[in-house]
């Protein structure tokens, strides 16, 4: 069975909006980078997939010159992951992704039972339902040393409480440290 796995950026006081903490660094590329190579497949919802398609998806000219060499590994390893995604008003998607059928716990328990390194997923709103399916195993936050003040909330309008028993702790020298956690 495949573990799935939950990872997201999220500042002191909770914001998970993907602009409200710190910009990437090597270091912290290298960590998602890292990350991203646990899994066999990733797993977003609509806004992430489509988020994440228009700032990842090899351009078919190649790699801007904007992006710097340490951000590379990352976008590679992101454009050639297989993608499932979760969405109920997409008719189709591309991009090495298909789309869920059906409802969503089963779906994923489905590609949970498949054979594979583990799955991978990222968002908000589609980390919080997973997780209260009781399908996450494994959280990593990497909390920022930033308090934004606004924005969405880190599995904000779970139904149950979740404990979480800590893994593993890994400081950046930015001040952000990634705490890994599996459910009790």
């Amino acid at each position: 069975m495949r573990p799935l796995r939950y990872s997201i950026n999220v500042t002191l006081d909770g914001c998970c909006h993907h602009e409200a903490g710190l910009p990437p660094d090597a270091e912290s590329m290298r960590f998602w980078t890292a990350e991203l190579a646990r899994a066999d497949a990733l797993l977003f919802g609509r806004v992430t997939y489509q988020m994440m398609e228009s700032a990842w998806r090899r351009p078919a000219t190649g790699w801007p010159d904007w992006m710097a060499a340490w951000q590379v590994p990352f976008a590679e390893a992101i454009d050639r992951a297989p993608k499932y995604v979760a969405s109920t008003t997409l008719d189709s998607v591309d991009w090495n992704a298909e789309l869920l059928s059906g409802e969503l716990g089963p779906a994923v328990r489905q590609l949970k039972d498949q054979p594979g390194a583990g799955l991978w997923v990222g968002g908000v709103a589609l980390p919080a339902a997973l997780a209260d399916l009781g399908l996450i195993d494994e959280y990593v936050f990497v909390v920022q040393p930033v308090l934004a003040g606004h924005g969405p909330t880190l599995l904000a309008g779970l139904r149950d409480r979740i404990e979480l028993e800590l893994l593993d702790r890994t400081e950046f020298a930015s001040g952000a440290t990634a705490l890994r956690y599996r459910p009790r």
